[in-house]
């Protein structure tokens, strides 16, 4: 290939030619090394410019690094926001747990109908929906979650009450004197004047007297403290409970004794065996009870 190049001051035109390989490389020289001093310029410039490639890619790719480190703040602190949410309704749960275990307990000490109150059981709820609603926002949960916790701590504490209530009703009931000293018998003197068995003549009987056959066993009529085992004139063989509000009861003429002073006995617990001792005709059992420390008739708490 020829390239003619035409020079005005020379008037005259000189030819190239292409096909020698010392022209070419001549040429291909000179044009290399000016592309290269054109590239050199190039990253001159932009290095007085501040490095900043076109369309500033630089800063965009900092606000970018800057974005994914905020976004990875607000997910951090959303997750501590719901744990937080999930340790209070983890708490929440346990108090609803306890509650309903109490709830139980209660039915049953009252002896309501477990149908009544079925606490395994969500209580009935319904009614139309509402329209306008909307979905719940984290600061809703928290305020909701907080009078949750307020309506629990205050059912927690009446439920409580109520407890103390029945428990304080059941320990009324165990150590008020029910009930008859012997498990099979009969009633051989009553309450009240009557003729002496030994002088003949009238005198005040201050208990119940109970027959029943040797080695039969007495039972304490309520729950309380042994506050006599042992012998007094006139009752032999003496079992003497103190049952609190002023109650105490006395069991006389005994063969044995089957409690010691300061023991506690349950209604229903044997706790000596009928025998005849001190002022007695015949096996049985002197059943006494005093309110106030006067004595009383036993038949107004054991039924005729």
């Amino acid at each position: 290939m020829n390239v003619i190049v035409f020079l005005r001051r020379a008037g005259r035109a000189h030819q190239i030619d292409f096909a020698r390989p010392l022209t070419f490389i001549v040429t291909a020289a000179a044009a290399l090394g000016v592309l290269g001093t054109a590239f050199a310029f190039g990253l001159q410039l932009g290095r007085q410019s501040g490095g900043h490639l076109p369309g500033d890619i630089t800063g965009w790719s900092r606000t970018m690094a800057d974005q994914r480190a905020e976004v990875g703040r607000l997910k951090t602190q959303l997750q501590d926001r719901i744990d937080a949410l999930a340790l209070r309704v983890g708490g929440l749960d346990a108090q609803l747990l306890r509650l309903d275990a109490l709830g139980k307990r209660l039915t049953q000490m009252a002896n309501i109908d477990g149908r009544e109150f079925n606490f395994d059981a969500p209580p009935p709820t319904g009614g139309p929906e509402e329209e306008g609603g909307r979905s719940a926002e984290v600061p809703d949960l928290t305020a909701l979650i907080g009078r949750v916790e307020d309506r629990i701590d205050l059912r927690g504490a009446q439920l409580a009450a109520l407890e103390n209530v029945i428990l304080a009703r059941e320990l009324s009931q165990q150590i008020q004197p029910e009930g008859r000293p012997l498990r099979t018998g009969f009633i051989s003197s009553h309450f009240g004047d009557r003729q002496d068995p030994f002088t003949g003549h009238e005198a005040f009987h201050r208990g119940v007297d109970f027959a029943g056959q040797v080695g039969s066993q007495v039972i304490a009529v309520a729950t309380g403290i042994v506050t006599w085992a042992g012998w007094r004139a006139g009752y032999g063989e003496l079992i003497e409970i103190a049952h609190g509000n002023g109650y105490v009861t006395r069991y006389g003429h005994n063969q044995k004794n089957l409690v010691t002073v300061g023991q506690t006995v349950t209604r229903g617990e044997p706790i000596a065996v009928i025998g005849s001792t001190g002022r007695s005709t015949g096996p049985h059992v002197h059943f006494e009870v005093l309110r106030e420390g006067r004595q009383v008739d036993p038949l107004s708490f054991i039924g005729r």
